[in-house]
């Protein structure tokens, strides 16, 4: 089999994903060897910069402004909040700080403007900086790289077919649009997607051809479990499984090998020995911090402790690419354009995501 391969078919990929869970831990294991030191796990935080009030309707998500969910928002965060938090993370072991903000789009102006402020500072403490603010442009994604943007995530959520039972207010396409806006800069790219919707095997393996088939595939695919959260329209749906995470990984270890691939959310669902296997299958990538945006996560004492008992060693930064350097505001060479760019709505109607909206009405 050739392992680094741009035309896998959800057929070869099913095949992989359902063999045996010996053979299939033995495969995934040997080609992560091949590729990557297996006692070293890159950590990140995710930090919430903008939180709640979301205009999309993503069935998993507790930001939708649609939706009646506990989470509190808040408006964006200063510079000064984030460096604190990113020096907080850096003093724990993470490598990598993401800001997610909930938006549909980025849009030009002070806000983004602050933003790229928050990737300067970060990225001059020697630190990877990731961002997920939802659909971009090609020059927003310059403005980014410029800025020293290490990694920007886009995740494609579940198969291209599967995809419009979970979303009704934007198209896949615009998923792989921006990441080929991404694409025509130097920041690394992090898509992946979540398990767990009510989705077939086969929309798990229509996601990982989806990832795969990029060229060059994403240098980090976050494999999330979802967490159901009360008031979302996938509120009642069961946990994952450990062994459904566990051949996710290992499957998508073997179709992306060279790839980080990440354990997101669902870890605190997760034994220390689910864990384990898991890194095992290939996983060498963790979300560290009480939080992933809005849904619970490990305590990072835990994960050392973990670590620890493992083996496991937080990877250096920049080990994969290298530091971007920071260009500041006054010389950069992409200024803002006010794009207004036609991202799609396709506003078709999801059942669950309707019965969610029309619950959240009567709560208000």
């Amino acid at each position: 089999m050739s392992e680094m391969k741009h035309n896998w078919t959800k057929e070869e990929i099913l095949e992989i994903y359902n063999k045996p869970l010996m053979e299939l831990l033995y495969e995934a294991a040997t080609i992560h060897r091949k590729h990557h030191d297996p006692n070293v796990v890159q950590v990140s935080t995710l930090l919430s910069i903008k939180t709640g009030g979301c205009p999309e309707d993503c069935g998993y998500c507790p930001q939708a402004a649609r939706y009646h969910t506990d989470i509190e928002g808040n408006d964006l965060m200063s510079v000064q909040q984030v460096k604190a938090q990113a020096l907080r993370a850096k003093a724990s072991g993470s490598s990598r700080v993401c800001m997610g903000a909930a938006w549909r789009n980025v849009k030009d102006g002070p806000e983004f403007d602050q933003v790229l402020e928050m990737v300067r500072t970060i990225n001059k403490l020697d630190m990877e900086v990731c961002c997920t603010l939802g659909m971009l442009t090609e020059n927003q994604a310059q403005r980014l790289a410029e800025a020293g943007l290490y990694a920007y995530n886009h995740n494609l959520d579940t198969s291209e077919e599967y995809y419009k039972e979970v979303i009704s207010t934007r198209g896949f396409e615009d998923r792989l649009q921006t990441i080929d806006n991404v694409r025509k800069t130097n920041v690394t790219v992090c898509s992946g997607g979540i398990i767990g919707m009510g989705e077939k095997e086969e929309d798990r393996a229509g996601m990982l051809v989806a990832l795969s088939t990029l060229n060059p595939q994403p240098e980090s695919v976050p494999i999330n479990a979802l967490v159901a959260v009360d008031g979302t329209p996938m509120e009642d749906e069961e946990p994952v499984e450990i062994w459904d995470m566990v051949r996710m990984v290992a499957t998508t270890r073997i179709v992306m090998p060279e790839t980080q691939v990440r354990l997101s959310a669902g870890r605190t669902q997760m034994t220390r020995e689910g864990q384990a296997m898991c890194f095992f299958a290939g996983a060498n990538s963790i979300f560290a911090g009480d939080k992933l945006l809005t849904t619970p996560n490990p305590d990072v004492n835990e994960d050392m402790d973990m670590f620890k008992a493992l083996g496991l060693q937080p990877q250096k930064p920049f080990l994969k690419n290298v530091h971007p350097p920071t260009v500041e505001a006054k010389d950069s060479k992409f200024e803002a354009l006010g794009e207004k760019p036609k991202w799609s709505r396709p506003e078709h109607k999801i059942e669950r995501n309707e019965a969610a909206k029309t619950k959240a009405k009567a709560l208000k």
